[in-house]
């Protein structure tokens, strides 16, 4: 059997998992260790991982005080760039990864995305160890109200949509950011808060419905980043 390395994975909510991430990661050959920080599961002081996942959670990047698991997270964002640990952050773990680096997140800024949005790739993405090849306009499952609005000086910027314009990113090497989540599933949105959804004008069925038309595109692009994640980090190590 091939030898398997390990990821940290960083969850912040109760419903925030690795969701879909998990098994594609496994077939990639890449375990996973998920510490629950909101359970109050400690955090390792150091990051001694072969790569770093953090995920989606109602925070701000520097929300301490409901948060206090966020300041360690912090310090393993950015012992992932020192050492160039490949790591990808998720919503919230992209903007913490646009924090540590340099960058600027902004609450409740622009329009909130939800559900099933057409992305579009930069030239820049063209050439990406994970983004290369994929399709001009990927769908991709959103769930924010909180934006970057400015990324980490020498970024390179992947993808954007209409709303948010910083949808993707990479910083250095091998961080890499995402304001979407490619972690979820159609299935997933049944979920969500109906009364956050409500406040902001959205019917969670409707979203529902959109991301089912779109499940078969969301599967094939996000599971072939997945593997291509777990192969950079098999390679790596």
């Amino acid at each position: 059997m091939a030898e398997r390395t390990e990821a940290l994975v960083v969850q912040h909510t109760p419903g925030g998992g690795p969701g879909r991430w998990a098994g594609w990661l496994a077939e990639g050959g890449l375990d996973l260790r998920v510490v629950h920080a909101y359970a109050g599961e400690p955090l390792p002081g150091r990051l001694d991982h072969a790569a770093l996942l953090v995920l989606g959670g109602a925070y701000l990047p520097d929300d301490d005080d409901r948060a206090p698991w966020l300041a360690p997270t912090r310090g393993l964002v950015r012992d992932a760039l020192d050492r160039e640990t490949p790591m990808v952050g998720i919503c919230l773990g992209g903007q913490l990864l646009a924090t540590v680096a340099g960058g600027a997140v902004r609450a409740e800024h622009g329009e909130p995305e939800f559900g099933s949005t057409r992305l579009t790739l930069r030239a820049e993405a063209a050439d990406d160890p994970l983004f290369h090849g994929l399709p001009t306009h990927p769908p991709a499952i959103e769930n924010h109200v909180d934006a970057i609005v400015r990324l980490p000086e020498g970024a390179r910027w992947l993808a954007r949509s209409e709303r948010c314009p910083h949808q993707a990113f990479r910083v250095g090497a091998a961080a890499w950011g995402v304001q979407f989540h490619p972690e979820s599933s159609p299935e997933r949105i049944a979920d969500w808060s109906t009364e956050r959804l409500e406040r902001h004008g959205v019917d969670r069925d409707e979203l529902r419905r959109r991301a089912t038309a779109d499940a078969a595109a969301l599967t094939e692009v996000w599971r072939e980043v997945a593997l291509r994640f777990a192969a950079l980090v098999r390679k790596r190590g």
